[in-house]
């Protein structure tokens, strides 16, 4: 013994010299070597024992520990069956003897080392292993232990990780479905009998006011006066030891609930006693108790009962989380969730002493997530189930939801409430489409419910009534594009809109008064306007004043957005029933816009200028944005009205635009100005009036963008406002036939605005040639950067109209065009200029192509082939980082938009863009690790072999006649093997977005040109891209697309399923290393010779499984193993 005895303590100061803060990293580096190899020596685990059992040492006992594991999950093949057997037996006693005494965390890893053995071994070897568990729960001393091995063995034998055979996984699954009912019934008469037990105990509390809340809606949902008056017994007090049993077995029913099926041996029983624990967390009494008593010992005991609440959730949220629902299971629900909505009742109750938001309050953070989470599921999964039984009241239950979500006591709580209603009118909604006869029964049922919601909604979006709540929501910090009010606000106005689609007379009629009074207060701000020595001022001053002016301006603000958010429920179908309110409403819009514009809100003094100005300038950009929205309204009342009196629709949009030209200046705020062009651009583009271009508003406009002696507007202003222009003489007129479109004027029109933007433009092409000064040099970026938004957003907007508007609009473009086509040799070495000259072409490529013309065209790519010279792809990809990549990425798009073109104008191309493609870009990226331009490389590939069959596969009608007899005839054969090579060399790299694209598109060819089936790619190609997916599967390395990657295998294997089964698999099993040829006989025997996609992709991930299994075990055998 000494030898051990000396080793322990040489272990023990090698541990304390190893965590003590004085040693040094490489001394650290030799202690661990030495135990490595220590742990590495046969029979190490003889020494470990002992030390287990000898030491007081937490760091001793945590390295012997890892011994075993590894000695168990790696190595437990070589290990002599003889010191099996010691080791199956000395460990559980080792655990009976000290559980007690040992740190919990060195418990728990030595029971899931004797667990670990039991995943090898039970029930052949070790066949006592969970009759074991059993016992140890079942005895009164052990029952803790048992639970925690029991946990353990529901984490580590039902989903097991991929260190077993597929074949050891399913019996395991089996072996423990079999102990299920016994298991469950275990652990129901443990919850039961603490729970009984303390009850009778519990004193009888004195009768209070609130006693009596079985009588309402509770005997209503549960049928039964027994089973309320179950419920209502008061929560027993537990101590500390039951406490902890309680919690580990509902820890694990919660883990056993989230992998057995619903079925009969959930127990009714089981399910109410998990109720009574839920109750635990939604009893405030218990808290109050351990804060009257003061000492520490209670407040912990009052938090742990807490917890054992959340654990009973849990419990019931796996069962919730459970799509498929046998029928035998369906009554047990339904209790399930009146047993819940009992509790929900509880929680949402008001007296004298509580409000239902400080109730809420003082639960427990995590236990109103799980209710919330419970809520959620029982709307999503399980209403349109349970909605159909007469004895569950719906209404009654989202009377009680409406209390929780307006008393949560965080925003986040609140989020996720408003959630649940989304769903629940999601439902709704699809509820009614799908059975309209009964639409009117259906809403009459939830009509009250769903104004009240509305209501609700709408007061917590204002000031006037939420402000406390609303000034804590941060509006500076974008986090998802969006500050934390923007999303409070948006989340809100979804209900309020989904809503208004059920109940749009309801909605409207909520809404549009509130709108009103806070209208009233921003048109009477008039008369408190004073002219002062500086311009005009705002004559409010009092403090109170000023914070209820704020308040009602932001209110206003949201309201705006609320009523543009519903413009399209007053279009289509229904434009004319709802005709009179939403012309109401888009008269008041315009209305408060023309009246913003009018008295200069934006640029008046107020007495709170960081406060007030941002106010008004919100509240007029927000009326403009909300005007935007009816822009689809005003397009169908033109429509209906444009034949006989059109005066009211002519006055409406002509202030509108009185309204929007004032704003249209660069002096004003950017918030302010983007509104203002938004409009301009909705009325130009989507309403169409014929008179806008006679309108004095307009032509002002039109002088003001075309007069280079004032100031340029910021850029996003200058591309809006000349879109509209340009729309405004483009876009074809609806309701007037071809031969009233006026084209002749309109297009000397274009072609004049085009000119003055394009002036200082067009005059660079005679100085490109000079080389330039770096100032000049600026200055000329300038103007091409400003040129060219424009240029591309005009062509843009153009692009899917029709072909006169797209012919005009390349007549004016055409000079520019040729400009930017000479200009572009100049600066092909400055990246920027390159990277906006080719957004232009690509722009015009996919927009107007047709109108180019082909000679045109040709003369285009002719000089961008010549331009991008292998030297200067190297020079754009290699140096020139991101700005570089991104030209060549635009390169390769145009060249996509050219190979798709059909017919045989193009095609001449072919040749030199696959010799582009292959030979000079290819080569460059090849090797790179970085992802860049390889997406638009590929799908250019792509795109040439999609768009391009028939020039590598002739196929002749007399082929396709004769099926199977002639071959088809193949073309630029070196070409199609060097495309398809590169594929498969994407398949070798680690991007996880390339493989995914790539693969998808071998498939699309595959679909629509039969890739897989063609000879060239059967003979020499098919079994190769098998062997690097099936290779890509073993080596785990795009585990997220293993489903994708099954099924391309499946499709290529099918081509020539006798060769995969006869010749592919033996060669690629034989060729595996790190397998015995047992083994691999193994492997290919359970690979069944099945024909159908599910078999076939399921035999694919066992043979990768097993494989992967095989390995590990072959890796962890000692040397010289004879293995049998």
């Amino acid at each position: 013994m000494a030898s051990e005895e000396a080793s322990l303590r040489a272990l023990e100061s090698l541990m304390t010299e190893f965590f003590h803060n004085c040693t040094t990293n490489e001394r650290k580096r030799e202690i661990e070597e030495l135990l490595n190899n220590f742990a590495q020596q046969i029979g190490a685990w003889r020494f470990c024992l002992y030390f287990l059992s000898s030491t007081r040492n937490d760091y001793v006992m945590m390295y012997s520990l890892t011994v075993f594991e590894n000695l168990i999950n790696k190595m437990w093949l070589g290990v002599p069956s003889q010191d099996k057997m010691e080791i199956r037996s000395c460990l559980p006693k080792l655990l009976l003897a000290h559980h007690k005494t040992l740190p919990y965390f060195i418990r728990n890893k030595l029971c899931k080392v004797i667990v670990d053995i039991g995943r090898q071994d039970w029930p052949m070897f070790y066949h006592d292993f969970f009759t074991n568990i059993l016992q140890l729960i079942q005895s009164p001393v052990t029952t803790p232990l048992g639970l925690i091995m029991l946990k353990t063995t529901s984490e580590e034998l039902a989903c097991p990780r991929e260190d077993l055979s597929v074949a050891r996984k399913e019996e395991l699954r089996k072996l423990l479905l079999d102990q299920v009912q016994t298991v469950l019934g275990l652990l129901t008469g443990i919850l039961e009998s603490i729970w009984d037990k303390h009850s009778a105990t519990a004193a009888t509390p004195p009768p209070s006011p609130t006693s009596g809340e079985s009588g309402d809606l509770l005997s209503s949902l549960l049928q039964s006066p027994s089973a309320a008056k179950l419920l209502n017994q008061p929560i027993p007090i537990l101590d500390t030891e039951s406490e902890y049993i309680c919690s580990l077995a509902l820890e694990c029913l919660a883990h056993l609930f989230s992998w057995i099926p619903l079925s009969t041996s959930i127990t009714p029983s089981l399910l109410t006693t998990i109720f009574h624990f839920a109750r635990f967390g939604c009893d405030t009494r218990v808290r109050k108790m351990s804060s009257v008593n003061g000492s520490s010992q209670n407040s912990v005991l009052g938090q742990e009962r807490g917890r054992l609440g959340v654990l009973a959730m849990s419990c019931i949220n796996e069962l919730m989380s459970k799509n498929c629902v046998p029928m035998e299971f369906e009554e047990y629900l339904l209790r399930m969730f009146q047993q819940t909505f009992y509790l929900l009742q509880k929680i949402t109750k008001e007296n004298n002493a509580h409000t239902v938001k400080s109730r809420l309050e003082e639960l427990d953070e995590s236990y109103i997530e799980k209710f919330t989470d419970f809520l959620r599921l029982f709307v999503s999964v399980h209403l349109r189930r349970i909605e159909s039984y007469s004895q569950f009241p719906v209404v009654e239950f989202l009377a009680l939801l409406f209390k929780y979500t307006f008393h949560q006591p965080t925003h986040e709580g609140y989020f996720s409430c408003l959630d649940i209603w989304t769903l629940f009118l999601d439902y709704l909604t699809s509820k009614i489409k799908s059975r309209l006869a009964d639409k009117e029964a259906v809403l009459s049922r939830y009509e009250d419910a769903l104004v009240l919601l509305l209501t609700e909604v709408l007061n917590r979006i204002q000031f006037r009534y939420n402000q406390a709540q609303l000034e804590e929501l941060d509006d500076e910090t974008l986090d998802d594009d969006q500050t934390e009010w923007q999303r409070y606000l948006r989340q809100s106005l979804e209900v309020v809109a989904k809503v208004m689609e059920l109940l749009p007379t309801h909605a409207f009629s909520t809404l549009f008064p509130v709108l009103q009074d806070n209208l009233e207060v921003y048109l009477g701000l008039q008369q408190f306007v004073v002219t002062s020595g500086t311009g005009h001022r705002l004559n409010i001053t009092a403090e109170n004043d000023c914070r209820r002016l704020h308040c009602s301006l932001r209110d206003l603000s949201s309201l705006l957005q609320a009523v543009g958010r519903l413009a399209e429920y007053f279009i289509g179908d229904v434009f004319a029933a709802r005709f009179n309110d939403a012309l109401t409403v888009v008269e008041r819009l315009v209305k408060v816009t023309l009246y913003g514009s009018q008295i200069k809100l934006y640029n008046i003094e107020t007495a709170v200028p960081s406060v007030l100005k941002p106010d008004l300038i919100d509240v007029h950009a927000q009326s403009l944005a909300a005007l935007q929205a009816y822009a689809h309204w005003l397009a169908q009342f033109y429509s209906e009205v444009h034949r006989q009196n059109p005066e009211q629709f002519i006055s409406l949009v002509s202030t509108a635009l009185e309204a929007i030209t004032p704003l249209i200046s660069s002096k004003v705020q950017e918030k302010l100005l983007l509104s203002a062009c938004h409009l301009l651009v909705s009325l130009a583009t989507t309403v169409r009036p014929v008179f806008l271009i006679s309108i004095p508003a307009v032509q002002k406009v039109f002088n003001r963008i075309t007069d280079t002696s004032t100031q340029r507007l910021p850029d996003k202003a200058q591309v809006l406002v000349c879109r509209a222009l340009s729309n405004v003489l483009l876009l074809p007129w609806p309701n007037l036939p071809e031969s009233e479109q006026q084209w002749a004027v309109r297009s000397t029109n274009h072609a004049s605005l085009i000119s003055a933007l394009t002036r200082e433009y067009r005059q660079l092409k005679s100085n490109a040639i000079m080389p330039q000064r770096k100032v000049q040099l600026e200055d000329t970026k300038v103007i091409i950067h400003q040129t060219l938004s424009v240029l591309e957003d005009i062509v843009e907007s153009i692009s899917g109209e029709s072909t006169k508007s797209r012919q005009i609009c390349y007549q004016s473009l055409q000079e520019s065009v040729q400009v930017s086509l000479a200009l572009f040799p100049a600066f092909i070495h400055q990246s920027d200029v390159t990277d906006e000259m080719l957004s232009f072409f690509l722009t015009l490529f996919q927009g107007l192509r047709v109108q180019m013309g082909v000679p045109f065209t040709e003369q285009i790519i002719q000089t961008f082939l010549n331009m991008f010279t292998r030297e200067q792809l190297a020079e754009s990809i290699l140096h020139e980082g991101s700005t570089g990549c991104r030209v060549v990425e635009k390169f390769l798009k145009i060249l996509q938009v050219v190979v798709q073109e059909p017919g045989q104008v193009f095609k001449p191309f072919l040749p030199s863009v696959i010799s582009l493609c292959m030979e000079q870009v290819y080569p460059i990226i090849a090797e790179r690790s970085s992802p860049d331009v390889k997406a638009e490389l590929f799908e250019l590939l792509f795109r040439v072999l999609h768009h391009n069959w028939r020039y590598f596969f002739k196929s002749s009608v007399l082929a396709s006649v004769q099926r199977g007899v002639a071959e088809e005839q193949m073309e630029n054969e070196a070409q199609f093997s060097a495309i398809m090579q590169a594929f498969g060399q994407s398949f070798l790299q680690p991007d996880i977005h390339l493989f995914k694209q790539n693969l998808f598109y071998l498939e699309t060819l595959n679909t629509k040109q039969k890739l897989y089936h063609k000879k060239i790619f059967r003979t020499t190609m098919l079994f190769q891209f098998v062997n690097v997916l099936l290779q890509v599967l073993v080596h785990k390395s795009h585990d997220l697309l293993q489903e994708e990657i099954g099924i391309a295998t499946y499709n290529m294997a099918s081509v020539d399923f006798d060769g995969f089964y006869s010749a592919f698999l033996p060669e690629f099993l034989a060729s595996c290393d790190g397998v015995d040829s047992n083994q691999k006989n193994v492997l290919g025997r359970n690979f069944k010779m099945d024909r159908d996609l599910p078999s076939f992709t399921q035999n694919v991930h066992r043979l990768v499984n097993d494989l992967r299994y095989y390995r590990l075990c072959n890796d962890s055998l000692p040397p010289g193993t004879v293995k049998l």
